[in-house]
């Protein structure tokens, strides 16, 4: 109802419309946003990973074992220095420490890991503004 009023459309047309958007891959998912400090994740980090091989066992390897942790919020291939960019969160610096050395370090074909911890969370957003043409 809120989005057919911002739109000026009636709810059924912006019902058919997104139903339209979902079909054709434009929205992937809905979720809700938590506040992670409410659930004691106090800390974000990025964590910067560079690869001492980048042969396919090894790139997969990596790629498989950041999917399985909840600790990592996203995971970047990203060009430059480093060959990862991961935005994790934690609850305190033991947390950190017990992510990096339990979780990071044991994967295979790790040659560095370089953390950087968020000191304040200047914007956090979701929406992305959607061309008119879409």
């Amino acid at each position: 109802m809120e989005l057919a009023q911002r739109i000026n459309l009636s709810p059924p047309a912006t019902l058919t419309r997104v139903r339209r958007l979902e079909n054709l891959g434009f929205i992937d998912d809905y979720v809700a946003l938590v506040n992670r400090e409410k659930i004691g994740y106090d800390m974000i980090c990025f964590v910067s990973v560079i690869l001492s091989v980048h042969q396919i066992e090894q790139v997969e390897g990596f790629r498989n074992a950041v999917q399985t942790m909840p600790q990592v919020l996203e995971c970047h291939h990203v060009t430059g220095e480093y060959d990862y960019l991961l935005k994790i969160v934690v609850k305190n610096r033991q947390d950190l420490e017990q992510f990096v050395m339990a979780k990071l370090t044991p994967i295979p074909g790790i040659a560095r890991i370089h953390t950087s911890l968020v000191l304040n969370e200047i914007k956090r957003t979701t929406a992305m503004e959607i061309p008119d043409s879409t």
